[in-house]
């Protein structure tokens, strides 16, 4: 079976990110190519993953069965126009890890017929850890599909929307869903030392608490909703701690967030080119 051809236009922090997923997976770094304008970046992805580097956009996408899209959104459309014409004459899958820039501007930047996968990963994917939400245009083929699956499952779980104005709302929920978690993290670790716990006590159990609920709330067939109740007796400390958190409009507050976030993400679709 012939092995894809994988192009990353950049290479910061999430392309190496999937890169690394990659070759962990035992993905042949022979067959991945990451071009960027920083030669110091380049030559430290080839030194830790033997990949192919090269500085020029155009050369980078000649033979590219998959080309990555992994620039900042702010210069995006610069980068995408100029690389248009050779994208265009060789008709790869084209991904692009962009948040907030809307298959529409993309299409007018590289032509109609481009296959076109958008997806959004988090930042835990740079240590596999990922959630990333993808949306595919009408045209990608189902082997397309399995093909963006697979690079996104390197560096974690992957979920399909069948509505782009959905990636919208895994912006708000997944994409920056990472750093609400930390604020929890935060409020706890802030809360226990002033209640007289070492910082460094403070930090451990929290992470640890925090981890632990995650790892049983994945592996077990309960909702959350149910997992909470379990842990929940009645009259114990537990029960307090969730009846003043919900008197505080904590579900209220937490919904009024992500729609916050989905809005933003609209209002920068719209300023990023989105139609």
């Amino acid at each position: 079976m012939k092995l894809n051809s994988i192009t990353f236009i950049g290479g910061g922090n999430m392309a190496a990110s999937l890169i690394s997923g990659l070759v962990a997976d035992g993905y042949d770094p022979t067959h991945i190519t990451a071009s960027d304008p920083n030669k110091e970046r380049l030559a430290q992805l080839a030194a830790n993953y033997a990949i192919r580097t090269e500085t020029d956009n155009d050369a980078a996408v000649q033979n590219a069965d998959i080309v990555v899209l992994a620039v900042k959104p702010q210069v995006l459309e610069s980068v995408v126009r100029d690389v248009a014409g050779a994208i265009w004459r060789h008709q790869p899958l084209v991904i692009s890890i962009a948040a907030g820039v809307r298959e529409a501007a993309l299409r007018e930047w590289l032509g109609e017929d481009i296959a076109l996968v958008r997806t959004m990963p988090n930042t835990p994917a740079m240590i596999q850890s990922g959630a990333s939400g993808l949306h595919a245009s009408e045209n990608v083929s189902d082997i397309q599909k399995d093909q963006a699956e697979s690079i996104l499952r390197a560096v974690g779980l992957t979920c399909w929307v069948t509505d782009e104005s959905q990636m919208d709302a895994v912006t708000a929920l997944s994409g920056s869903g990472p750093a609400y978690f930390f604020l929890v993290m935060e409020a706890m670790e802030a809360a226990a030392i002033k209640m007289g716990l070492e910082a460094e006590t403070a930090r451990l159990l929290t992470l640890q608490t925090a981890l632990g609920a995650a790892r049983m709330a994945m592996e077990s067939k309960d909702s959350p909703a149910t997992l909470r109740e379990k842990v929940t007796s009645p009259g114990g400390t537990t029960e307090r701690a969730l009846g003043i958190l919900q008197e505080g409009g904590l579900p209220a507050l937490f919904e009024q967030a992500l729609n916050g976030a989905r809005d933003r993400s609209q209002e920068l679709s719209e300023i990023l080119g989105g139609k």
